[in-house]
């Protein structure tokens, strides 16, 4: 009988990653082949989009006419690259290489996710409750809760559910403090990321499993968990055949977050009274004086030992963000590391927005890990975005993680446990296709092999 190529057989990891080095030295050949102009086509290329980067930069940083000359560099800056190579007659030569590129780290990524796959971290079975209680919210996500049907499917299943009223606010805290007091034994969200992580700093005060439905906008802690953000309702799996993952949860002050809390530009766009209504406009107009530290509190960032002065904006999360890949901004590896992650942008002028694109070797851009991290400014209050959030704190702010506070109760099966994006690791890669055995990934200092991942997969 053959042998399987399937993503879960046990040939897949060694063949994908052969398939991705082959690819990746395919693309080299190709550049290769265009012998000295080759050089040139990179240069060119990089230089594109150096000059885009600057654009953008002049575009946010300006107002008037160096915002539209900004506006026009970043959009023309391309447009004369893919010229000059049609012109030359090369454009084949980067459409290949570009298409063997992306095949060389999609087959990468299969091959770690495979391997990962048979690697990964077992999740603890957990008895079905007896007395869940779900706040939702029925606008959140344009009316995800009606559209799936997520209360009567809720009810069906036992649990007590409280919908929420725009038109009358209520403290979510106290109704879930209050179902605990009353036996509830699981709280659970259908809502925005804010309103996920006010209920789950209570379940994790009373020792009780969290059930996240992926019923907000953008759902980013339902996506880092593995749920299904296509179909909210296959959370409710977990009322009746649940795992449980023990994770990590932030705080900022006495304020928790699942995702991250912001500070510096983006936190002070977030509070102008204009956001909500014009969202792109208002960040036009207030960016220009934010950027050029001509209006906002000046930072100063502490996370152990390291200091970081003055930056625009400040990224604070519930464990690092993955900044080493374009799949990976914005996702997290694991939410069980006991770490906060801290991203600092310092950008003063065009030549500095170009060196972003180094990613964490960019001048502007400071990546660090820490369990506490306090920001404090040059003024008596801090605006700060928390889970999307706008809050007004005294300085300066404390933000720190609470290794593996919460409960965490999930489907068994869950669609983001295979198919998110690993870190891509070349050396890794290569291993798997030489040698075709399990390679480890990276080390977590001070978790214990019994750790329950985010990443992990049910029993």
């Amino acid at each position: 009988m053959g042998r399987s190529l399937r993503p879960g057989g046990p040939l897949a990891p060694r063949w994908y990653a052969r398939l991705a080095l082959a690819a990746g030295a395919a693309a080299v050949l190709v550049l290769l082949s265009a012998g000295l102009t080759s050089i040139a086509l990179v240069a060119v290329g990089l230089a594109g989009l150096a000059a885009t980067a600057a654009g953008a930069w002049w575009a946010l940083a300006h107002r008037a006419l160096p915002r539209a000359l900004g506006f026009a560099l970043a959009v023309v800056a391309p447009l004369v690259v893919v010229a000059l190579y049609v012109l030359y007659g090369m454009l084949w030569v980067v459409v290949a290489s570009l298409a063997l590129g992306a095949l060389a780290v999609s087959s990468g990524w299969a091959a770690l996710s495979a391997d990962a796959g048979r690697t990964g971290a077992i999740a603890r079975p957990a008895a079905a409750p007896m007395r869940p209680f779900l706040i939702m919210n029925p606008r959140s996500g344009g009316g995800k809760v009606g559209r799936f049907h997520l209360v009567e499917k809720a009810e069906a299943l036992g649990a007590d559910i409280v919908l929420l009223d725009a038109a009358h606010p209520v403290d979510v805290v106290g109704l879930a403090r209050r179902a605990a007091d009353e036996g509830a034994d699981l709280l659970g969200v259908a809502g925005g990321d804010g309103t996920q992580a006010l209920v789950a700093g209570v379940a994790a005060e009373r020792g009780l499993p969290f059930l996240v439905i992926s019923a907000g906008t953008r759902n980013h802690f339902a996506m880092d968990l593995g749920l299904d953000r296509d179909d909210p309702a296959r959370c409710l799996e977990a009322l009746t055949d649940g795992v449980e993952l023990r994770i990590d949860l932030g705080f900022v002050n006495d304020q928790p977050f699942v995702n991250n809390a912001s500070f510096g530009a983006y936190a002070a766009v977030v509070q102008h009274p204009a956001y909500r209504g014009d969202k792109a406009r208002t960040t036009l107009k207030v960016l220009p004086d934010l950027l050029t530290h001509h209006t906002g509190p000046r930072l100063t960032v502490r996370a152990g030992d390291a200091v970081i002065e003055r930056p625009q904006a400040v990224l604070v999360s519930n464990n690092p963000y993955r900044i080493g890949d374009a799949a990976g901004v914005g996702r997290r590896e694991r939410l069980d590391s006991g770490a906060l992650g801290v991203l600092g942008v310092t950008v003063d002028n065009a030549a500095q927005a170009a060196g972003m694109l180094r990613g964490r070797r960019g001048p502007g851009l400071t990546s660090l890990t820490a369990t506490e991290v306090v920001v404090d400014a040059d003024a008596p209050t801090l605006h700060v975005g928390v889970d999307g959030e706008a809050l007004t704190l005294p300085s300066p702010v404390r933000c720190r993680v609470a290794a593996g506070a919460l409960r965490v109760r999930l489907p068994r099966h869950r669609p983001g446990t295979r198919g998110g994006k690993p870190r891509m690791d070349w050396g890794r890669i290569r291993r798997l296709a030489l040698t075709g055995r399990r390679t480890a990934g990276p080390a977590h200092p001070g978790r214990t092999a019994r750790a329950y991942g985010a990443g992990a997969t049910g029993p």
